[in-house]
């Protein structure tokens, strides 16, 4: 069983870069065919794609975010990371990291972001 863990801060100032990690148990981060990515539901809106990296490593975007994010992989702690730049009380958020296997996905239980000075 898959199991998916985000930490990070759970307040974060205007402009400040927010980094997130996604702890992984059950499965390898290089295991083929998984992608692992981020996805946010700001309050009182629907789920928001983020990006994705696979398990080779390459990432993919969300076009209106690409500017801003970076997802990245630590294969030797078998976790990875989010961090994205210049954030805006409109980017407060509950955070979710989740894998797309070719069996199904699953989520971590996710962690909320807000964004205030």
């Amino acid at each position: 069983q898959v199991q998916l863990l985000e930490s990070g801060p759970g307040l974060v100032k205007p402009s400040q870069t927010l980094s997130l990690t996604c702890t992984i148990s059950g499965a390898s981060i290089t295991t083929t065919y998984y992608a692992w990515g981020w996805i946010r539901q700001p309050p009182g809106k629907g789920l928001e794609w983020m990006g994705v990296i696979d398990y080779d490593g390459n990432t993919y975007y969300s076009p209106s975010l690409k500017s801003r994010t970076s997802i990245s992989r630590d294969t030797s702690r078998n976790q990875f990371s989010l961090q994205l730049s210049s954030m805006t009380p409109e980017d407060s958020a509950v955070y979710y990291c989740r894998v797309v296997a070719p069996y199904g996905d699953h989520w971590g239980q996710g962690t909320q972001v807000t964004v205030s000075s």
